[in-house]
Order: C-alpha cells, then structure tokens, then sequence
C-alpha cells in the first residue's frame, strides 16, 4: 500500500470519526477551532444546553428550542470568539460550521405602547444574564452623557407606600472595575408609618421623571471589590437597604 493510499484512508477514518462524534460549538469557538462536521452539535442559548443533528438551524427554530415563544416577541444574538456579538434574523440561517461561533443569547422585546425595551449600551455577559434570570424588564440608557440601567417592576418591601419601583444604577466609565453607587428609585418610597428614611432628601431627573436618590455607600472596610462584585451584588446591597430601614425601627 502506498504512502498516498494510506493517507488517504487516514484522512477517510478521520472523517468518519467526526461524523460520529459530538460536536460542542462553544469549545471549539473559544478555542478557535474549526468545528468539524458531525452527527450531533451541542449548543448554548442563555444558561442551557441544547443538542441538535444539523449543522444549521433559522433564528425561528433556535428560540423554539429554547422554548422562546412567540418568537416575535424575542431577539436573537450569537456571541463570537473576541466578544463580538451579531443579531439574528428569525429567518436567517446559522451555520454551527462558521468558525467562531461561541454561544446563543435571547433578549425579551417588552412591549411598551409599541415600543421595545432599550439597548442603549452593553452590560458585562453576566449581568445580563442575572438580570434575565430575575424576569424584570431593563434598559441600558444614555442620558447627558451618563450611561444608566434602569430596572422596572423591582419588588420591595411591605411597609413603603410602593410594592413596586423602577431602580435606576448609573453605570461608569470603566465598569465593572469602576464600582456601582448608590440607587436611584421612581416613584419616590416613604415609610408607611411616616418615620422618615434618612438620606433620600437628593433628586436625579431621568428620562423626564425625577428619581429619589438614596444615599448609601460602601465603606472603607468593604470596598467594591473588583472582579468580585457586579449587578447581582450590588442589588442584592440594594435589597439590604431597604429592609434595614425596618430594623432601625
């Protein structure tokens, strides 16, 4: 048998054994290999784990997978090695094969009297999912050159004259090293029982609603820490400032 021959069979048991095989699309797009052809891809929408056994699915048939229904009322992005993210059309074609192709992530299209919930700016991967995760609707918005996330419907405590709010986080140039401070809500909270809550008297005009400032700050002793802390930290702080207003009596 000749050198030829046997490579050529070689390189014929080599694509046998990749047809067989499971093919997982993020780590070959992190790794920046070039996925092979296969039986069976396993790919990532959000936080889950889908197999499927074809090497192109529409934007339709991936929210379907990712039990995302009515599609309409859902974007679709793909994630790209070196963080480059494209959106993708309901009826546009994704090739699992294309290299690079890391992950799926799916937003809500919050229907607002015809509207649809802002993208102004892109938070870090992980705020994003945690603030999915939570079921809120969220905007990334741009005002006088200030960057904010606003977060609608946020639950808080029994004893405020709301059980819901709209939170509001200015979010700095260099965030997530940059830290998060403080909280802004709309419509303002006061104490049902008319005691007064301490250092909320400061106002921040947002969206052409004026938003109660509440003061409250990280100590010397626990700074942000980064690398550590990022919107799910800072709003489980949140939380503890509102319910620690109750325990001061």
């Amino acid at each position: 048998m000749t050198k030829d021959v046997i490579e050529e069979v070689i390189e014929e048991l080599i694509e046998i054994a990749e047809l067989l095989e499971l093919v997982d699309i993020e780590e070959h797009g992190k790794a920046g290999k070039t996925v092979p052809k296969a039986k069976s891809y396993r790919i990532r929408i959000d936080k889950g784990y889908y197999i499927v056994n074809s090497p192109t699915l529409t934007g339709r048939e991936l929210l379907a997978l990712a039990g995302k229904a009515p599609a309409d009322q859902w974007m679709l992005h793909q994630k790209l090695k070196g963080g480059k993210t494209e959106r993708i059309g309901l009826d546009d074609v994704v090739d699992f094969t294309a290299p690079g192709i890391e992950r799926f992530q799916t937003l809500p299209l919050d229907q607002t009297e015809g509207e649809v919930s802002r993208r102004q700016f892109t938070l870090p991967e992980e705020d994003r999912e945690h603030l999915e995760t939570l079921g809120f609707p969220w905007e990334t918005v741009h005002e006088g050159g200030t960057m904010w996330l606003v977060i609608h419907n946020y639950p808080v405590p029994q004893g405020y004259n709301h059980a819901e709010i709209s939170t509001a986080f200015r979010i700095q140039v260099g965030y997530p090293t940059a830290e998060i401070d403080m909280v802004y809500v709309h419509p303002a909270l006061h104490r049902t029982d008319g005691k007064p809550i301490g250092c909320t008297q400061g106002t921040q005009s947002l969206d052409g609603l004026v938003f109660q400032q509440w003061s409250r700050h990280r100590t010397p002793q626990n700074p942000w820490r980064p690398g550590e802390d990022n919107m799910a930290t800072h709003l489980a702080l949140m939380d503890e400032w509102f319910l620690r207003e109750f325990r001061r009596g």
